[in-house]
């Protein structure tokens, strides 16, 4: 039986295409431990953008409402009037993931350098999880608290380095 070009054209993956979105979630360590139907769940609420490059994705002081999954495309993490370049970020990679829980003013400013694909995951989606699918949401809450404690955890063991080396330079000033 010959094939439908139609159809097959329509369901064939094409060479080069576009990392399946599944994919991308799965390297995300806040949803590594989610299923494939928990995957697609998220999925299903995810907020797809595209941004021109230098188009601006969140300023530092703006409120935080969310996170941003890179699908495609570079993102500069930025600081200050100066805009000094914290990180360079690339396909696969998540920023603002603190705003899930926290509805401080961002850090730091987010800016596509080039033209980017990016999802959405916002503070309203992990409730709406949290009510629908509590299994889920307490799987994605339980990894981003750990996340959360090992950043913090990193932080004091770098503040008590900092605070050591300056007492030894208070030290040797006296």
């Amino acid at each position: 039986m010959l094939e439908d070009s139609v159809w097959t054209n329509i369901f064939r993956k094409k060479e080069g295409e576009q990392e399946d979105i599944l994919t991308v979630l799965k390297r995300i360590p806040l949803f590594q431990d989610l299923s494939k139907k928990e995957l697609r769940q998220l999925e299903r609420i995810l907020h797809q953008r595209t941004y021109r490059a230098g188009e601006v994705v969140f300023n530092e002081g703006d409120p935080g409402v969310g996170m941003y999954i890179i699908e495609e495309g570079e993102v500069r993490i930025t600081l200050g009037k100066d805009q000094r370049v914290l990180a360079v970020l690339s396909k696969g990679d998540f920023f603002g993931e603190m705003a899930l829980l926290l509805e401080a003013p961002r850090t730091a400013s987010a800016v596509a350098s080039k033209p980017s694909i990016l999802y959405g995951f916002f503070q309203p989606d992990l409730f709406s999880i949290l009510e629908t699918y509590p299994r889920t949401g307490n799987k994605i809450l339980l990894r981003l608290s750990q996340m959360i404690a090992e950043r913090l955890r990193r932080s004091n063991i770098e503040n008590r380095e900092l605070r050591e080396k300056l007492q030894s330079i208070a030290e040797k000033g006296k």
